[in-house]
């Protein structure tokens, strides 16, 4: 019941439903372009199987369908409010919906990746109300018929929105929690194979391969807590595990390359039983979970100064993971030791550091609109409507993908394939149906299921075939066939698209490596704020947001070994200087305040020259403050790891401002 070839055509029936169901209602109520609620099924169900490549799970589907309407309804709210405000200029009006187009892609650029679709749908929404408002001959009339627009537009919406959700009830929806119990495991055996590494002679590009895998697992985990969610209010206990397990596993890999960065100066750190327990193998949790019981019964019998700190640290939070991992699984009542882990630290986010990537991204889909808005004008092309919202979806749409010339190019083959197929249907299959609502849902049946079978293959065109052949066979009630209406629809479509990937690539992203920069500057402005005297600060828990900067750079710049490693370095030195307990001295805590600001300017700073010259002080001020603590008769546990991250940023000046 689970092989892929069962999981695909169940997909593929689930799409289909979903696009017969919105079609059958929308025509049942009378709705006046039944297309919209089509389209939206479509989209709602399909998005999510390309993104995942196979049938997506059901709070995937669920969450899209409640960003699509909360984007509809804030870009409808846009749009009425533009049209009241500049009805009597409509070229004033046309520039004002580009101009929002690109304050939302800005926007979506700048928050989470899963909550961006809203932000991007606001945008090409308000643009829609106001073009197709604009696009009739008699102006005053159809700006006047606009709020009745938007109102039928987002009922549309919903209908849509409700025929995949039902869709996805209804064929099985696929549950994401025992694909999370095999990965809280497996990224749990994953800790201690790394582990065993970094106590053993194995090779720097075997373990930087290795904790990369793992940092990139505890990033997929924890994306899976708003699926569960959106399941089901059952899973509210799975959901605050699962939080607490991500900062545990980040804790585990900081400790582990710390524990190997230790080794390569102090080989004997570590004692050789607890070496000899530790490089025993394991493959699942519970021979994992024996053999840390082994460890701690060690641990035990000594003093804790006679440990490797590291070792010591790793293995308590490894015990931690387990207790709250049999939570995850069993979903049971939290108990007080539970409690207290879950309770433990204060998360802290940091701001994005994608500014300038997100500013291109915005202005990208405001000049790709506004050339478009501007040509329509110019010609009075019948078809300049549809070619704008084609700007507008595919610049909104694209931007937040990590490749958007590539979905460009998906969105400009769709409307290609979507040339004949659209022909065929709207041409001879369409005509034929009109007296059988069962015909019309059969043809549009099949057509959807063949098309949901290679989106899960991420076919390159297929996302954009499907939406592309329903927008244009234009599902209208009554339905009326006029082919030279249709071809200059298509073609309308198709120079969109080409125009939004001609500006993609005259207005290029050059913000790659200041992007790289910027978190490599945040993780440096991480590390010196872990300086601080007050116990509060101490307690603040900056890991996630320290791991998803390197996760970004990950991402961003694959091959570059040397520039994750010095970004691990950086947040194994926060972690450090977090649990250093520096003595409380006035002086030293007015400093920390001074350090503090200098870093900040380093990430702030708007040139190359302000840069270097706040970076030359941040290092002249660390030198101060190492005499500082020396002159306060702070001990060797203060002053080590001070020290070491004075050097490491001196050592790596050219490669964390150049």
């Amino acid at each position: 019941m689970n092989s892929p070839t069962f999981l695909r055509l169940r997909f593929a029936c689930k799409l289909s439903f979903a696009i017969v169901f919105a079609l059958f209602v929308g025509f049942h109520l009378n709705l006046e372009t039944p297309r919209w609620s089509v389209l939206t099924a479509a989209i709602v169900a399909a998005g999510p199987a390309f993104a995942a490549g196979g049938e997506p799970f059901s709070g995937a589907i669920r969450y899209r369908g409640w960003l699509r309407i909360i984007g509809t309804f804030i870009g409808c709210f846009v749009g009425l409010l533009i049209i009241v405000t500049c009805a009597r200029a409509p070229v004033v009006m046309l520039m004002l919906c580009c101009v929002w187009l690109g304050v939302c892609t800005w926007i979506s650029s700048l928050v989470k990746v899963e909550n961006s679709y809203a932000w991007g749908l606001a945008g090409y929404t308000a643009l829609i109300i106001i073009v197709t408002s604009a696009a009739t001959t008699n102006t005053t009339t159809s700006l006047l018929d606009a709020p009745q627009f938007a109102v039928e537009r987002c009922s549309e919406i919903v209908l849509g929105i409700l025929s995949a959700v039902l869709a996805d009830l209804l064929f099985s929806p696929r549950s994401i929690k025992q694909d999370i119990d095999r990965a809280v495991d497996k990224l749990l055996v994953g800790q201690y194979k790394l582990m065993q590494m970094c106590i053993s002679d194995a090779g720097k590009e075997d373990i930087d391969r290795a904790w990369s895998d793992l940092v990139k697992s505890t990033t997929a985990i924890n994306g899976m807590r708003s699926n569960l969610m959106l399941e089901s209010s059952r899973w509210q206990r799975v959901n605050s595990r699962l939080h607490a397990l991500h900062t545990l596993s980040l804790t585990l890999i900081t400790q582990a390359c710390e524990t190997y960065l230790i080794l390569l100066n102090h080989p004997d750190a570590v004692k050789e039983n607890i070496r000899e327990l530790l490089m025993v193998p394991a493959e699942t949790a519970q021979e994992v979970h024996k053999r840390l019981k082994l460890v701690r019964q060690v641990l035990a019998t000594n003093r804790s100064d006679e440990h490797l700190q590291t070792v010591t640290g790793w293995v308590g939070a490894a015990t931690r993971y387990l207790l709250v991992a049999k939570g995850v699984h069993t979903n049971s009542g939290i108990n007080a030791v539970e409690n207290e882990i879950l309770a433990g630290e204060v998360v802290v986010k940091r701001p994005s550091a994608e500014g300038h990537h997100a500013m291109i991204n915005g202005l990208r889909a405001w000049a790709a609109t506004s050339i478009g808005c501007l040509f329509w004008l110019w010609t009075g092309w019948t078809s300049g409507s549809g070619c704008m919202v084609m700007i507008a979806v595919v610049t909104a749409l694209a931007m937040r993908t990590p490749n958007p010339k590539m979905m460009a190019l998906d969105f400009l083959l769709g409307v290609l394939v979507a040339l004949p197929l659209g022909a065929l249907f709207y041409m001879f299959i369409l005509p034929e149906t009109q007296q059988s609502m069962f015909l019309l849902c059969l043809s549009l049946g099949i057509m959807s299921f063949v098309i949901g079978i290679e989106v899960q293959k991420r076919r390159l065109g297929s996302l954009g075939t499907l939406a592309s052949t329903i927008n244009i066979i234009v599902l209208s009630n009554p339905m009326s066939f006029h082919v030279s209406s249709f071809i200059d629809s298509a073609i309308g479509q198709i120079i969109g698209c080409f125009v939004a990937m001609i500006v993609l690539f005259l207005i290029r992203d050059t913000s790659r490596e200041r992007t790289g920069r910027t978190l490599m500057n945040q993780l440096v402005s991480s590390a010196v704020s872990a300086l601080t005297t007050k116990a509060a600060r101490r307690k603040e828990n900056h890991l996630p947001a320290l791991y998803q900067r390197l996760n970004q750079l990950l991402m961003m710049f694959p091959n570059d070994i040397a520039k994750y490693r010095l970004a691990l370095n950086l947040i194994i030195a926060h972690q450090r200087m977090q649990m250093t307990e520096i003595p409380e001295r006035e002086e030293l805590s007015v400093f920390h305040k001074q350090i503090r600001s200098t870093a900040d300017h380093v990430v702030t700073a708007k040139n190359d020259v302000k840069r270097a010259y706040y970076y030359d002080r941040l290092l002249k001020e660390m030198n101060e403050y190492q005499q500082k603590l020396v002159d306060n008769l702070a001990p060797l546990s203060v002053t080590g790891p001070v020290k070491r991250l004075a050097d490491m940023l001196h050592r790596y000046r050219h490669a964390l401002i150049d």
